[in-house]
């Protein structure tokens, strides 16, 4: 994970960190599960959330209803890998995103490597393989980072 000294601190990333949280806590309190529920394990949000993306009316959304859903659950999945795995945001350079750079999530694996992962790529896996499944989600970003045993392990 990158070593800043604190006249290094990336302004964006501090706030885009924070919205992620603030974020996944408010989705955490639409569906009863109060902040400190949730700071204690994010987890606990899980079934509700499955709950709710099972009744979503998917095939009635609209492009903003998309973008809504795209961007809660990219900030319940980068939260969560930040809170259970000590993982960071960090900002990567991308001249290809209108912004010049991405948003994803690094942390020091299980094998002591430091891997990245871009939640907002990975729930986008998740809407091109319907149903939403909130458990697999979390565990493609989880094998990407190496913080949990794999099969081969």
């Amino acid at each position: 994970m990158p070593d800043r000294t604190p006249g290094e601190i990336d302004a964006d990333l501090v706030e885009w960190g924070r919205g992620a949280h603030l974020n996944a806590v408010n989705l955490g309190s639409m569906l009863g599960i109060s902040a400190e529920q949730y700071a204690d394990d994010p987890l606990v949000l899980m079934p509700g959330l499955q709950s709710y993306a099972d009744r979503l009316p998917l095939a009635e959304f609209e492009q903003s209803d998309w973008i809504t859903l795209h961007t809660d659950l990219t900030s319940y999945l980068g939260d969560l890998l930040v809170l259970r795995h000590g993982a960071a945001w960090t900002k990567v350079a991308d001249p290809s995103s209108p912004a010049g750079y991405r948003f994803f999530v690094e942390a020091r694996g299980l094998d002591g490597t430091v891997r990245k992962v871009e939640p907002f790529d990975v729930v986008m896996e998740e809407f091109e393989n319907l149903p939403i499944e909130i458990g697999r989600m979390i565990a493609n970003a989880e094998i990407v980072l190496g913080v949990v045993p794999s099969v081969n392990d």
